[in-house]
This record gives C-alpha cells, structure tokens and sequence, in this order.
C-alpha cells in the first residue's frame, strides 16, 4: 500500500471524512465524538430510534471541522481517503477529564495533546497504516506546539482483537513508537506517553 500523504481534516476536507467514515460512522455511529461529548450528549449506537442513530455525533464532527477545529489527520493514498486519527489538545476531549479510568492525574498540565482514536475500514487493516497514522500525528502535534503526546492503548498481549475493541490503539504500537508506558493512576488502563521536541 502506498501513502500519498497525511493530512488535517479541514473544512475543505470534510466530504472526504464523511465518505471514509460512511454510514456507520465508524464505530457503531460514533463519528469519532466519543471523547469530545459528556455521556448525555452522545448518541450511543444502541439508540432506540434506528434512524437517528449518530444524527446527533455526526452534526457535531462536521460543525467541528467546518469551523476549522481539525478533529483529526486523514491519510490518502491514490484511491482517496483510507484512514484516521484522531489528535488534538487534550483539553478537546471533554470526556478525559470526567473519566473514572482516564482522568489526567494533573489535567491543567500544559501542553499535552492526546490521541484517542484510529479508524481503518476492514481491507486497509494489517497493512501498517496505523503505525503511518501515528507517526503523522506525533509530527502534527510536534508542530502544534503540543509539549507532549498522550494516548491510551489496548494491551492484547501481543495477540489480536477486535477492530472495534483496539480503536485507541495497542500498547505494541506504541512502544515502537518510543512511548513511555505506565498504569493509570486510578485506574488499570494504561497511558502512552511521549516527550516532543521541536525540531
């Protein structure tokens, strides 16, 4: 597989981020809000109205994007758009902060950016493109000023697991990356962190 490029999800972009997710809006209609809406606001896929499952998460990532917040990084190869991240200020994430098994022990640290998502469809997983997608958002927080990097992996033990149940990536992944990994502080989960230096 060849990548073209990684690029912000702007405004201009937006059809391209809305056909990539298409009309499961990733995972289980979340359009990639999970993290950025408080529990009451997101509509969970299990909603009992079939024809607005997302309606709600969808409407928030394009007026997001539409005024110029960049949710995340698009890659492209030569047929389009084939994968996503998601990274941005970790203040962004409304969600952290009131999360039992993530809150930041210290969430007015400055300059922290996290990472809390990755979405390929089906026939573009097991080809590297996570991997090229996180490298794209280490050099994109890099240049955002970002003092460092968070995110919070899945550890499947060297083994493999459902898409869906690894969207925050695994902690093989980055520990290759150069990650310091370490246990959440009130939690089991585990935080992947990486000190950036302009370059």
């Amino acid at each position: 597989m060849s990548i073209v490029s990684i690029e912000p999800a702007t405004a201009e972009r937006w059809e391209d981020l809305e056909n990539l997710f298409g009309p499961t809006g990733a995972y289980g209609h979340c359009w990639c809000t999970f993290f950025r809406r408080r529990a009451k606001d997101h509509t969970a896929s299990t909603s009992c109205e079939r024809s607005n499952r997302g309606v709600d998460n969808k409407e928030e990532l394009r007026r997001l994007t539409l005024d110029g917040r960049v949710p995340g990084l698009l890659a492209y190869d030569e047929d389009g758009p084939c994968g996503w991240v998601s990274v941005a200020p970790r203040e962004d994430f409304i969600r952290l902060s009131r999360s039992r098994s993530l809150r930041p022990a210290d969430p007015r640290e400055p300059g922290v950016w996290s990472l809390v998502c990755f979405w390929l469809p089906p026939r573009r997983r097991r080809r590297g493109l996570g991997s090229r997608l996180l490298e794209g958002a280490i050099d994109y927080a890099r240049s955002g000023g970002a003092r460092v990097l968070e995110a919070y992996p899945v550890d499947t033990a060297g083994g493999r697991a459902p898409s869906a149940e690894v969207y925050t990536g695994t902690v093989e992944m980055f520990r290759r990356a150069g990650f310091t990994l370490s246990g959440h502080h009130l939690s089991e989960r585990v935080v992947a962190r990486l000190e950036l230096k302009a370059e």
